[in-house]
C-alpha cells in the first residue's frame, strides 16, 4: 500500500516529534510505510494538506489513509495509530 498512509507534520511540532517512534514501531511491526509530509516549510505540501484536511483539523500532526478514508487530528497512542493504519 505505497503512499496510502500519510502523515503531515511540522518540523519543529513538539506533538509531531512525540509521534515519531510510534510511527517508527508501526512501520517495524506491521510492515506499513507511512509517508511524511513536512507543512510548515513546504507550500506543496501544504497544499496536499489541506485536500485531505477539509477543514477536519486544521494542523498537524493529521493522519490520513488513502485506503478507507479514516484520518487522525493530532496526537494519539499506538493502539489507535495501529487500527488508522490497518483500516480496523
Amino acid at each position: 500500500m505505497p503512499e496510502d498512509l500519510l502523515e503531515f507534520y511540522g518540523e519543529e511540532c513538539g506533538p509531531c516529534i512525540e509521534m515519531r517512534p510510534l510511527i517508527e514501531k508501526l512501520e517495524k511491526e506491521e510492515g506499513v510505510k507511512v509517508t511524511g509530509l513536512e507543512v510548515w516549510h513546504n507550500a506543496k505540501n501544504l497544499e496536499i494538506l489541506r485536500k485531505y484536511d477539509k477543514g477536519r483539523c486544521g494542523g498537524v500532526p493529521f493522519f490520513f489513509n488513502k485506503k478507507t478514508g479514516e484520518w487522525i487530528c493530532g496526537s494519539t497512542g499506538y493502539e489507535d495509530l495501529k487500527r488508522w493504519a490497518l483500516g480496523g
